[in-house]
């Protein structure tokens, strides 16, 4: 008989109390993905607003990169730097960014004037190396490490606590094997952090998509968030993990999926339809 990995479901809506099946938790940490994206792109925005710095920076204002790239730092926020979507430099399938490391991104920005594959500002291709690049300008902006740059901007301001790059080993939910074993995360503290690295709990995440979306804590939402008709929505995905998090501007519905185990769209197709019929049901979960 064929072994099946255990898929797990958590829902959080505005409209409803939380759903949870296959023994899903929300006082534990699980990954976020690139949801993280969030959480560089509102730094950017507030250290734009103290004047640390402006969106239209050339990156090599802020790292040692070649002159005349034409990146910019809202290029590199708006998935238009022409930067691939992944780095160059990678691990191996099992944990892909084991080596992108500080010294691996060093290198390679010193190479981004032939590393783009499009002009700046010509063509959207979403890119984790770009958000890994923008991280890394933010901190050398601001003189303070990445995480602490995302505390002081973002996260506290917001009251969040639990939500870290490096969450306690006894409280992290992770995927497991067909054999019902937990399975080893990826590697995502390194250089690629700022695009992929965060863990946090769902009560966080839902206080992230308050305080950023609806409640607009910190201005309007930053242009990492996507915008499909009513929705402004980000998702983020793992090897086990997916997430989905939004908002109907019209219904002011919001919605955090996170799913274990399960397909790579299941998240966004159950958030969707969450926020399409106001959050009233999670049918497909």
């Amino acid at each position: 008989m064929a072994l099946r990995r255990r898929t797990r479901t958590a829902v959080l809506t505005s409209a409803a109390p939380p759903r949870l099946t296959g023994g899903h938790r929300t006082d534990v940490y699980v990954e976020i993905g690139s949801l993280t994206k969030v959480l560089t792109g509102t730094a950017l925005d507030r250290l734009a607003a103290d004047g640390v710095l402006t969106p239209d920076d050339p990156v090599e204002r802020w790292l040692d990169a070649p002159r005349g790239t034409g990146i910019t730092l809202r290029h590199l926020a708006e998935h238009t730097s022409g930067l691939p979507r992944l780095p160059p430099l990678r691990g191996p399938r099992r944990d892909p960014y084991l080596r992108f490391d500080a010294a691996a991104l060093r290198l390679l920005v010193g190479r981004l004037d032939t590393l783009a594959t499009t002009a700046p500002g010509t063509a959207e291709e979403y890119s984790n190396f770009g958000y890994a690049v923008l991280g890394a300008a933010l901190a050398a902006a601001a003189g303070e490490p990445y995480e602490q740059v995302v505390r002081r901007c973002v996260l506290d301001p917001l009251g969040i606590e639990e939500m870290t790059a490096r969450p306690p080993a006894d409280r992290r939910l992770t995927g497991t094997s067909r054999w019902g074993r937990p399975r080893a995360a990826w590697t995502t503290n390194g250089a690629v952090l700022p695009a992929g690295g965060y863990w946090a709990t769902l009560p966080a995440v839902a206080a992230l998509v308050r305080g950023l979306l609806v409640e607009q804590v910190l201005g309007p939402p930053t242009l990492t968030w996507r915008q499909d008709g009513p929705m402004t929505w980000h998702n983020g995905g793992t090897r086990d993990a997916q997430v989905f998090t939004g908002l109907n501007r019209e219904t002011r519905t919001w919605v955090v999926v996170h799913c274990l185990g399960a397909g790579p769209d299941a998240a966004d197709r159950t958030g969707v339809r969450l926020l399409m019929d106001g959050g009233r049901t999670a049918g497909g979960e």
